[in-house]
This record gives structure tokens, sequence and C-alpha cells, in this order.
């Protein structure tokens, strides 16, 4: 016997954050996370300490640690960039439709 799905109420998550003009900050911080993420697995990936990495890059640990902090939004692409290069890869940003 199939079950009957109940009828979803409301709108999506998505439709709220855009009727509450949040959808771009909150994309934006999840993109931000994401990053802070693979920059932060392909540093693990690479068996390199923070500290190793800070001193590759020329910056400090504690500058290392705001550019991987998932909750910091307040990088620009170059910092973020040179991060990428100092663990052998490239920052690749591209403009999608809305």
């Amino acid at each position: 016997m199939k079950k009957k799905r109940k009828a979803a109420l409301g709108s999506s998550l998505e439709e709220f954050l855009r009727e509450e003009g949040l959808l771009e900050e909150a994309q934006a911080v999840a993109e931000k996370r994401i990053l802070a993420w693979q920059l932060e697995a392909e540093r693990k990936k690479r068996k390199l300490t923070k500290a190793a990495l800070a001193k590759r890059m020329n910056t400090s640990r504690a500058q290392l640690d705001r550019l991987l902090d998932p909750d910091n939004a307040n990088q620009s692409f170059g910092e973020l960039a040179r991060l990428a290069h100092a663990l052998g890869k490239r920052l690749h940003v591209k403009l999608v439709e809305a």
C-alpha cells in the first residue's frame, strides 16, 4: 500500500530568504564556508601544519587562522588567492546567472 505524501507547507528556504532580502548574504556565507573547508582539506592533504603554511605565505599563523575561518567573510580575493597559491592551487572565480 502506497503512502500519500503530505503537501509541503509554506515556501522553500530559498524563497523565504529571497523574500526577506537575505538570499545573497546567505549564499555568500555558504560559498565562503565551502572555500574555507576546501582550503583546509588541501592543507591537511599536503600534510602542512598551519605554522608551515603561514611561513610559506609570509604571514602570521593568526592571519592564516582568519583566512581559514568559515565564519569570517572579511577576506579579500587576493588573500584567498595567495593562500591557494601557497597550497599549489589557483583560485578560480566566475560569474553565473542568478
